[in-house]
This record gives structure tokens, C-alpha cells and sequence, in this order.
């Protein structure tokens, strides 16, 4: 059985996802809490842009 990186729960598959940059192996549900934070990360990150008035992207 493979082992989640993210909880170490043995589970049935695993899914690649990008957290924090890096490719990691993961159960389903740590892959949908990842990708719920990039997307608060991603809002949150616009939303300092345009406090400051930055114009453009990273």
C-alpha cells in the first residue's frame, strides 16, 4: 500500500500535486487541502498587490 507524504496514512492511490513548489506524492484529500491554499495564498497575495498599488505580475 502506498504511504501520503503530507499525512502518512496508507492509502489506495496516490496523487501528484505541486506544494510549495516541489512535486509531492499525496493522498486525495491532502491534494484538495493543497490546492484550498494555493488558492487562499493566490488572493490573499493579489490583494497585498493591490493594497500597495503594485501593477504587473512576479
Amino acid at each position: 500500500m502506498p504511504v501520503c507524504k503530507q499525512c502518512g496514512d496508507e492509502v489506495d492511490e496516490l496523487v501528484a500535486v505541486e506544494v510549495a513548489g516541489k512535486k509531492k506524492k499525496v493522498c486525495e484529500s491532502c491534494a484538495e487541502e493543497a490546492a484550498q491554499a494555493e488558492a487562499v495564498a493566490e488572493q490573499s497575495e493579489a490583494v497585498v498587490q493591490q493594497m500597495m498599488g503594485f501593477r504587473g505580475r512576479r
